[in-house]
């Protein structure tokens, strides 16, 4: 690699950027040399983020997103643009468990209803979400990207994109939606210089998580399934994003990039 700044004059777009993953991913790309537009539901987390990339000399930007919505996702694009001149990079980092918001600590090995008891509203709230939102933002970015020669999407799956579990079904097949879009995606657009990957994290510890880790017996499972005996950190999968969206990573599109400390290598 070259010395310097691996995203110097790019342009990316991060959903979820307010926490976790979303969060990491927007500040590594800052460091990078990219400017940062940070997509959220959270606007005070959100702008937090933007202020400390900017104390640390980084270029970013804060903007509301429900990634449901047709209209917002074209108002962020458009505003992109307008602030910086065009978008490089998009990465669908926003997400959902399916887990109850009010549950602090999980209390069981799902992190949603078994399938039996799951309804057809919260299956349709983790399908927005996690694949709808995925498939608004790849399409929304498209034009911008054609006309900049090229980008990067990033779509943040999951190991339980690959394999099945005990966990929450509508999790499993919003981030199996979104590991096969994207290797659609991937070859639709391959003629316009526009790489499409998906990223699978494995267990790891952001504020999505939480509830889980923080009942004993389920961390203790997951850590048992990971053979190098930690969870992941969000940095870990920031850095993957990294190589995705930078040059380096030039001739790698419809691929799954799994970050999982070889969970799914048993």
């Amino acid at each position: 690699m070259q010395p310097g700044k691996r995203l110097q004059g790019k342009v990316a777009i991060v959903t979820g950027g307010a926490s976790g993953i979303g969060a990491e991913t927007a500040r590594a790309f800052a460091v990078q040399g990219a400017s940062v537009m940070i997509c959220d539901g959270n606007a005070a987390l959100g702008k937090a983020v933007v202020e400390e990339i900017s104390k640390a000399g980084g270029t970013s930007q804060f903007a509301t997103l429900d990634v449901r919505s047709e209209s917002q996702w074209a108002e962020v694009v458009a505003a992109t643009e307008k602030a910086y001149g065009k978008v490089d990079i998009l990465v669908n980092c926003a997400g959902i468990s399916g887990r109850d918001p009010k549950m602090n600590i999980q209390t069981s090995q799902t992190a949603g209803p078994r399938l039996a008891e799951q309804s057809l509203e919260s299956w349709n709230l983790v399908m927005d979400i996690n694949a709808t939102g995925v498939f608004l933002g790849t399409r929304t970015v498209i034009a911008p990207m054609q006309r900049a020669g090229g980008g990067s999407i990033i779509n943040i799956s999951s190991i339980c994109g690959i394999v099945g579990s005990f966990a929450n079904a509508a999790y499993h097949a919003s981030k199996g939606a979104v590991r096969i879009f994207s290797k659609a995606a991937a070859i639709q657009y391959a003629p316009d210089k526009i790489r499409v990957n998906s990223v699978h994290p494995g267990f790891v510890d952001t504020p999505m998580t939480n509830p889980g880790h923080s009942n004993p017996d389920v961390a203790k499972t997951r850590l048992q399934a990971t053979p190098l005996g930690r969870f992941g950190t969000p940095r870990d999968i920031a850095m993957g994003c990294l190589y995705l969206a930078s040059d380096e990573a030039a001739w790698v599109t419809g691929s799954e990039l799994v970050i999982d400390g070889g969970m799914t290598a048993n």
